[in-house]
């Protein structure tokens, strides 16, 4: 894995930062779902989950289409943006979860222009999600694939850890806790995007579908999915 140089290590913290404006922080993906199931209750069982949805779920799907589309935005293939970002959005098994990635693709798009004065053909596309917005920032400032989708997923796993923090509730503690004990299954996770085919991408999880559906009517909510 090549080194990043001190330009393109700022760029790649700003854009996987949790104080990126695009709204990361009002979605839980389901975990509040879970939480309210009874499946999620203390550190062991949240730490579970997140280990679970990053393995089964981002590993397997979100991951491995991240990559794609980095490698498309950097050859100025647009078809080939244009079909990922579709394949991806129609992997959103709910309505909360493709609402989440369309805004966050929207928040990422309207933002990157005050940032990169270059024209990025973001605008052509008419719903973006939000690995298509990340990949073409990783593209025009050319970031290492490999260590922009760590970058992503560490910032994925931060958010969760964090909606753990305010729905379970934990304490602090238990929240570094459970990101010092999953930081190599982000790499691992990275590691096993990069092997597979595109007849091998998929997104088969199906209590997590249940779950993000049913959050749609859950009676309190403190997120948006």
């Amino acid at each position: 894995m090549p080194a990043l140089g001190a330009h393109q290590l700022t760029k790649l913290l700003q854009l996987a930062s949790p104080a990126l404006p695009v709204g990361a922080f009002s979605y839980s993906q389901g975990l509040e779902s879970a939480i309210d199931a009874g499946i999620v209750k203390d550190a062991p069982t949240a730490q579970r989950w997140i280990s679970d949805v990053l393995a089964l779920s981002l590993a397997r799907m979100e991951a491995p289409v991240l990559l794609r589309l980095i490698a498309a935005w950097s050859r100025a293939d647009f078809a080939a943006v244009e079909r990922w970002n579709a394949l991806f959005l129609a992997s959103r098994e709910s309505a909360e979860l493709r609402a989440e990635t369309a805004q966050m693709g929207y928040s990422l798009a309207r933002l990157l222009p005050g940032l990169i004065a270059a024209p990025l053909k973001l605008d052509a596309l008419e719903e973006i999600a939000y690995p298509t917005a990340y990949a073409c920032a990783v593209a025009h400032w050319q970031i290492d694939a490999t260590q922009a989708l760590i970058a992503y997923l560490w910032s994925w796993l931060e958010n969760q850890v964090i909606a753990a923090l305010k729905a379970v509730p934990l304490g602090q503690t238990d929240g570094q806790k459970i990101l010092l004990a999953l930081g190599d299954a982000v790499t691992r996770a990275a590691e096993n995007a990069a092997t597979l085919d595109d007849d091998e991408i998929g997104n088969f999880a199906p209590g997590l579908a249940i779950l993000c559906s049913q959050h749609e009517t859950q009676y309190s909510r403190l997120f948006r999915s």
